[in-house]
């Protein structure tokens, strides 16, 4: 079991030589950094939203390669391996990589349609960054991934179906950061409305295997309200993801006194 939070990527970049270079060339990027720097200034800044700078890019990062590798684990294959497009799992992870730490670059320009400018973008990006990333790579190669880490971006959006397992396990990972107020939905800062009252109701969010499916998401909630945040956010990125029949959903609710109830599980 391990929680959402941002030292989960720790564990999975150092296991892997290719995600340890890739998770320093874009973090040590000047360009990557200043749109998540930018991506804030609109969200968070300008419209009074929660955070989609470099912490929730770190957060969905470390979310989507625990899911991803317990999908490996149970012996899911991911789509770019499967047709074809690259060679090996680490590829197949550095995919689901980029595009997790790159999703939400669109926001620099404007909320609006923010998944699809961000997959533009990353063009440019992932062109400059994919070589050093990659080094003495087939260019061929480096065009595929490019073009599977744009799909990843462009399908995180909440009204676009993935059409991969990587797309899929970012679509959902995205919907895992809603611990302590950093709800998916936005919500406009000092409102209060369903959707403040939401987030602020999940404690704590975790990942584990599951007993009946490969994922179990475990979502801790100090009231009910919480549910609103896995009914608009969570569950409707599962649904439109591939991976929907490898995932099951456990809410607990969290008494004042410490005590924890499981409810029903969620199987989407």
């Amino acid at each position: 079991m391990v929680v959402v939070g941002a030292r989960l990527i720790e564990s999975h970049v150092k296991s892997s030589i290719l995600l340890n270079r890739a998770w320093h060339v874009l973090t040590g990027d000047v360009e990557v950094q200043e749109l998540l720097r930018m991506s804030n200034v609109n969200a968070v800044m300008r419209l009074l939203y929660n955070d989609h700078g470099p912490v929730h890019a770190t957060i969905v990062s470390g979310a989507s390669l625990e899911i991803m590798s317990l999908l490996l684990e149970r012996g899911v294959v991911p789509s770019s391996v499967a047709h074809g497009v690259v060679g090996s799992e680490d590829y197949a992870r550095l995919i689901v990589l980029l595009g997790a730490y790159l999703h939400d670059i669109g926001n620099s320009v404007h909320r609006h349609m923010h998944e699809a400018v961000g997959a533009q973008i990353s063009y440019y990006i992932l062109s400059r960054l994919l070589p050093e990333i990659l080094p003495g790579e087939d260019e061929r190669v480096i065009y595929r991934v490019r073009s599977e880490v744009m799909n990843v971006i462009h399908s995180t959006s909440m009204d676009v179906p993935a059409l991969t397992i990587e797309a899929s396990i970012v679509k959902v990972a995205d919907g895992t950061d809603m611990a302590e107020g950093r709800a998916r939905i936005p919500y406009s800062k000092g409102k209060v409305d369903m959707h403040a009252l939401s987030a602020i109701s999940i404690r704590k969010v975790e990942i584990e295997p599951g007993s009946v499916r490969p994922v179990r998401i475990k979502v801790t909630m100090n009231s009910y309200a919480g549910f609103f945040q896995l009914e608009q956010v969570l569950l409707p990125k599962v649904k439109l993801s591939k991976i929907g029949d490898f995932i099951e959903i456990a809410p607990l609710i969290a008494s004042s006194d410490g005590e924890v109830k499981a409810l029903q599980p969620i199987y989407p």
